[in-house]
């Protein structure tokens, strides 16, 4: 089942020489592996938020507490 706008698509891109045609359709694949990409990484940025945002609270009250301790980069 077709969306009217990938009809469109479709036939615009029949109007092209096969080598844009090829082009275009990379392009295209592209993008949308991009675009599955972002909604991958959405939908896990919003799963993990309120830990996120628990583990922020914490770190700035052991700051405020005088608990932290300053990151050492040579340890890592």
């Amino acid at each position: 089942m077709s969306s009217p706008q990938i009809t469109t698509l479709v036939k615009i891109m029949e109007t092209l020489p096969d080598s844009l045609q090829e082009k275009v359709t990379e392009h295209l694949r592209e993008y949308i592996y991009d675009l599955q990409d972002d909604i991958k990484w959405s939908k896990s940025f919003e799963k993990t938020q309120s830990k996120l945002v628990m583990a922020a609270r914490r770190a700035k009250q052991e700051i405020a507490e005088g608990k932290a301790v300053a990151l050492d980069y040579e340890q890592l």
